[in-house]
């Protein structure tokens, strides 16, 4: 297969079918776990993930680095929020990931009046048959776009809490499970307050990346008005993978090899949040077993059978930011979760290892 390089991603010019074909969906989805992805497995991963980005960027111009990191977000099981004013693209972006891949999605425009029932199912007694039946819910599908969460109540909210963090969904003493892969985009709009309810630590912690999308530059502003026509893009595109390769991709990543020296790198950094006193609240475990599963992927999508630091640096804004909560002096003097991680950054001794500064 013919391709370019962008940002390090291979980029596809020939069909996704010209990729090698996934290996079977078995235990470790065809890697090994205690050695690693072979480097034809990552370059496997590569092609398709290149091939899933050049297909979203047929409908999101300009936007390449959000892309990347909604990629990567996918590939790394974890759920993603999109927040930004309106008209930059946010549902645009969730819809084209769901049109991307061969699985089922379902959007839920979050509301005042939205009921958790309305998200996860209920259960109705059928009197002819006389049996309790369960209709489920939109998060029954591999993709849910949760669009503007911020303006359903706090107990509606809290209905995605147990299927983001379990992947199942509890309704009337029965549990049950949802379609893998599973993945919540979320998108909410943090100008407008009028009507909104704050989404709780809880709540934030679930999303693996929290991504703003911007306004476009004005080549590639100009570049939309001359695309979208009658039609939007968004609603011709087509999947170029199926569900089974999007499994099998996460299995490569997951099998990345992290050093201890990263390890411990990451360890410093979540450290250095809990002790700012900047912040009331820094990042968690499962922030830095975040942080690991998204570096893993973005080291497959970038060729690599390791992680280094540099993935580390890249991911810390997007998967930790929303995780800080500021102190109110720090808010008072305008501070930014944002400014504290970069400072961070700076001031921790960068891991030495594999692949260091790569």
């Amino acid at each position: 297969m013919r391709g370019r390089r962008g940002n390090g991603v291979l980029v596809s010019i020939g069909s996704v079918s010209d990729a090698q074909p996934a290996a079977p969906l078995t235990g470790g989805w065809g890697v090994d776990s205690t050695t690693g992805p072979s480097e034809d497995r990552v370059q496997w991963f590569q092609q398709q993930f290149g091939a899933l980005l050049a297909n979203l960027e047929v409908a999101i111009q300009g936007k390449r680095d959000v892309l990347v990191d909604v990629l990567t977000c996918l590939l790394s099981e974890g759920h993603l929020l999109l927040e930004d004013v309106p008209g930059v693209g946010k549902t645009s972006i969730a819809r084209s990931l769901a049109a991307s891949i061969h699985g089922s999605w379902a959007r839920v425009q979050f509301t005042p009046d939205l009921l958790p029932s309305d998200v996860v199912g209920t259960t109705v007694y059928r009197q002819a048959a006389e049996q309790f039946e369960f209709h489920p819910g939109p998060v029954f599908h591999n993709l849910v776009i949760a669009d503007e969460i911020n303006r359903s109540s706090p107990k509606t909210q809290s209905a995605l809490l147990e299927v983001m963090g379990e992947r199942q969904v509890s309704v009337d003493g029965h549990t049950r499970p949802v379609p893998r892969p599973f993945m919540v985009v979320a998108t909410q709009n943090p100008i407008d307050l009028a009507g909104t309810y704050r989404l709780p630590e809880a709540q934030t912690d679930r999303f693996l990346m929290r991504v703003s999308v911007g306004y476009p530059d004005p080549i590639d502003e100009a570049a939309i008005l001359a695309t979208h026509g009658a039609a939007s893009p968004v609603e011709g595109l087509g999947a170029v993978t199926s569900v089974g390769d999007v499994q099998a991709m996460i299995g490569v990543a997951e099998a990345i090899a992290v050093e201890p020296s990263i390890q411990q790198y990451i360890v410093a950094l979540a450290h250095a949040t809990r002790n700012d006193p900047r912040l009331r609240l820094g990042v968690s475990p499962r922030g830095t077993l975040a942080i690991q599963r998204a570096a893993r992927t973005r080291a497959a999508a970038w060729g690599r059978t390791y992680v280094s630091p540099d993935d580390i640096k890249h991911l810390a804004h997007s998967v930790w930011a929303h995780r800080l909560v500021l102190t109110t002096e720090a808010d008072l003097d305008a501070m930014s979760a944002g400014t504290i991680i970069t400072d961070i950054l700076n001031r921790t001794p960068v891991a030495l290892g594999q692949g260091a500064g790569t």
